[in-house]
């Protein structure tokens, strides 16, 4: 059984400064105690948008009321590198992002969040910058992740092309983007192969 096709995503975007930025910023160690990844999307970047010393919001962007609701995370060169762990696009989709636009990613997170059916494109650096002009100078901007057509577009009128792997994107649009359901879907295949093999 398929699941929903995700062949784009919308919705308004922030862009959170700074290239390399690995897993542990993403979603910081100590709060990975956990049985489940429910309640994760609160401690997202957590150490960067509260102050250690005092426990103050500080100026990052998240904390932008602009920035509120934001579903769409706009980024730099190398985003979610660091440590694998699986939190860290599990947090940001808590969080209430369902897409990720940047310069490059790190492959265990893109893999990650793919499936987790939250698209990850790239683009160029300069289109990267033009996108968080725009954002910044009008946060009602919304944001359009087109995976199916591989674009970009704003509602104030941009659209500019990005790339992923082919084997993502595919998984994707076709609604297979989660490999335990797709085990589950061919249960029986998988029962009648391990019936053929004389070792098991």
């Amino acid at each position: 059984m398929a699941l929903d096709p995700v062949t784009q995503v919308s919705g308004r975007a922030v862009f959170i400064p700074g290239n390399d930025i690995d897993t542990d910023r993403i979603i910081p160690a100590r709060f990975m105690k956990c049985v489940t990844f429910d309640g994760l999307g609160e401690f997202a970047f957590y150490d960067v948008r509260f102050d250690s010393n005092t426990g103050e919001k500080t100026n990052h962007p998240l904390n932008d009321p602009r920035f509120a609701g934001a579903s769409i995370l706009v980024a730099g060169v190398n985003f979610g590198c660091g440590s694998s762990r699986e939190h860290a696009p599990q947090s940001l989709k808590k969080y209430g992002f369902t897409g990720v636009i940047a310069e490059s990613f790190a492959e265990i997170f893109f893999g990650n969040s793919t499936t987790l059916a939250m698209p990850c494109v790239i683009a160029t650096a300069a289109d990267v910058a033009t996108l968080r002009s725009l954002i910044e100078n009008d946060a009602t901007t919304t944001v359009t992740i087109d995976v199916e057509n591989l674009r970009v577009r704003t509602s104030c009128g941009l659209s500019v092309p990005v790339s992923m792997a082919d084997s993502a994107r595919e998984a994707l649009v076709s609604g297979r983007w989660d490999p335990i359901q797709e085990l589950l879907d061919n249960d029986a295949a998988i029962h009648a192969r391990a019936r053929e093999l004389y070792y098991v």
